[in-house]
């Protein structure tokens, strides 16, 4: 994430632009994180991701699922399978702890069904689908990693009116439950310590304040205000607790899914979009300083963007908003813009990333890519026995190809199948 310029990290003038050797491929393909619901019992721990390199952590964070390649740059990244049968009491928030060996079944993480789950109908979308995901991460032409990933499956088992109910007539009673996921892009910069504290505590911060929300009325406006206050008390902490300087800041961009809402959260310039069908639908808006609505909000204040190198407020931040970077304070705001998106059977994928895939690929251009990519994959995982997840390999491209695009920044990039894995399961018997 650029702050004074593309030469903040001590890089030569021209190193954004010479052509680099790309990384060879180096995953980690780590495994993902299983959930169920403890016993009283049982000591809660946070959910663990476990990479080849032995690296364990309860997210995917700036020193998490370290790779060396031969020129040195560190790449990581991991995928997982969310079974569409959760073990559920209807409890808000739910706790999310690691899986107990065999829990699901299988061998190695295999994917399988646990005792007591709630099944759910099939009128609705999302119902009695698995719904896998991949990240990848690249140091890519800087020297520090300041991007944190957070993949939280099951983070919260809301009952169905908490999204109004399914989108579907007649499918689905308020009383269901309905687990969400929680997808978390966080660039960094001036310092990964603001990027790291977000992906570790959002979304537990957004599902606390979701609670606390009781009294709102409307599902939406509940949503809006559990954000908002979540990307603000973050906020508030990340001074109070002295968690980096007032130069240190990072954008947030969050997805939350359930079977029939999305849910997407933006503050800064990371970005998420929505494949459906042909269509690559963003979700989200880059905070940018020359924005109509950003650049009057700041000026009325008494700031003044800069074009430095690209518009900038006070020429140093190329972002109207960020969790952290208070010595901007009032002109930059940690305020999120929250979207709702109903999902639908045309519905492919999620990419969410950092913008060091978009400074380099349009929405358009990703969204291409990733459709390919990701029904080539699907085929492919028809005929090959343990595959790499399709969503996995389709992050690990996009960064791949970022890269190749000489992007100057950290890139992170999460893919979210929304494919119903069971009509693949039944083409390949």
């Amino acid at each position: 994430m650029d702050r004074d310029s593309p030469l903040d990290d001590g890089e030569d003038p021209g190193s954004a632009h010479e052509p680099h050797a790309a990384p060879p491929p180096s995953p980690l393909h780590g495994h993902h994180p299983l959930l169920h619901q403890p016993s009283e019992e049982e000591e809660l721990e946070p959910p663990v991701v476990r990479s080849d390199s032995g690296a364990s952590t309860s997210l995917f964070g700036s020193d998490d699922c370290r790779s060396t390649t031969s020129s040195g740059d560190m790449s990581s990244s991991s995928g997982g399978e969310i079974p569409p049968v959760f073990v559920a009491d209807a409890v808000v928030p739910r706790v999310v702890a690691k899986a107990p060996p065999g829990a699901w079944g299988g061998e190695d993480g295999a994917r399988g069904r646990a005792a007591g789950g709630v099944r759910f109908k099939d009128k609705c979308v999302g119902r009695r689908r698995t719904l896998s995901w991949g990240s990848a991460s690249l140091l890519g032409r800087r020297r520090e990693m300041e991007d944190a990933l957070a993949v939280v499956p099951g983070f919260m088992s809301p009952t169905c009116e908490a999204f109004g109910g399914c989108t579907a007539p007649g499918s689905r009673t308020s009383t269901e439950i309905s687990p969400v996921h929680f997808f978390g892009v966080y660039d960094g910069h001036g310092g990964s310590q603001v990027a790291r504290f977000c992906a570790e505590r959002m979304h537990e911060v957004v599902a606390g304040e979701w609670v606390m929300g009781g009294d709102v009325e409307g599902w939406r406006r509940r949503w809006e205000e559990a954000f908002t206050n979540a990307f603000g008390r973050v906020d508030n902490d990340v001074a109070g607790e002295s968690i980096a300087p007032d130069m240190v800041g990072s954008t947030a961009v969050t997805v939350v899914v359930s079977s029939c809402q999305i849910i997407a959260s933006n503050c800064g310039d990371s970005r998420a979009v929505l494949c459906r069908g042909s269509q690559t639908i963003p979700l989200t808006i880059d905070h940018k300083p020359d924005r109509e609505g950003e650049l009057a909000r700041i000026e009325e204040n008494g700031g003044k963007v800069i074009n430095w190198n690209g518009p900038r407020v006070l020429g140093v931040l190329a972002m109207s908003r960020s969790i952290g970077d208070h010595y901007l304070r009032p002109w930059i705001i940690p305020v999120p813009e929250i979207t709702f998106t109903t999902r639908t059977e045309e519905d492919e994928c999620l990419i969410v990333a950092s913008d060091g895939l978009w400074d380099v690929m349009s929405n358009e251009e990703v969204g291409e890519v990733t459709r390919q990519m990701l029904r080539r994959q699907r085929r492919l995982a028809l005929t090959v026995e343990r595959p790499i997840l399709p969503a996995q390999a389709v992050a690990e491209r996009l960064v791949e190809l970022a890269y190749h695009k000489n992007s100057s920044d950290n890139i992170s990039v999460i893919v979210v199948d929304l494919k119903d894995k069971r009509k693949r399961q039944h083409q390949r018997q």
